[in-house]
């Protein structure tokens, strides 16, 4: 490795190469969040609240349906809440009117109660605008290692071991 940092032409080859690595997998994430119509194409589920449906670690694959195609109650959906960016994987269990203004409620399969804590202040429920997509397949566990990357660098800011549980 040393070696071919003293060569000039071969540190500008890797140096491409790895450019053209993180261009191509930049450009697979914009084809499938313009193929999907969903900003988030890939999530993976980060808690236990949408179990035994889904797993903390799976990765899930989104399609953000048409704003006139109306979602259904029992889809199960990944929505953003106003003031947090993190994408939240549950199913739709009441909506109340219908088109893009419909009231939407959440609740995770493994939740006691719905998800009207977890709104933004002073939100009772949320709209169509505020999904990302709808889950159309997912892989088990593959997502798993953010989880634990996540944790560990968490677990490092603190100085604690992380549970990765």
């Amino acid at each position: 490795m040393l070696s071919s940092l003293q060569n000039p032409r071969q540190a500008a080859a890797q140096l491409l190469n790895f450019a053209l690595i993180l261009s191509t997998a930049f450009m697979m994430w914009k084809g499938l969040s313009v193929a999907s119509d969903s900003p988030s194409p890939i999530v993976v589920v980060l808690s236990g609240s949408m179990e035994p449906a889904f797993q903390r670690g799976d990765l899930l694959f989104l399609w953000n349906r048409n704003l006139l195609e109306e979602t259904k109650v029992g889809e199960i959906v990944v929505y953003n809440v106003k003031g947090k960016d993190i994408p939240i994987v549950h199913r739709l269990v009441r909506k109340f009117g219908a088109g893009p203004k419909a009231k939407l409620l959440t609740k995770g399969d493994n939740n006691v109660a719905d998800d009207t804590e977890l709104y933004a202040r002073g939100q009772d429920y949320i709209e169509r605008e505020d999904i990302i997509g709808s889950v159309v397949g997912y892989i088990p566990f593959v997502g798993y290692v953010t989880i634990l990357l996540t944790e560990l660098r968490t677990a490092l800011k603190e100085r604690r071991y992380p549970s990765f549980t």
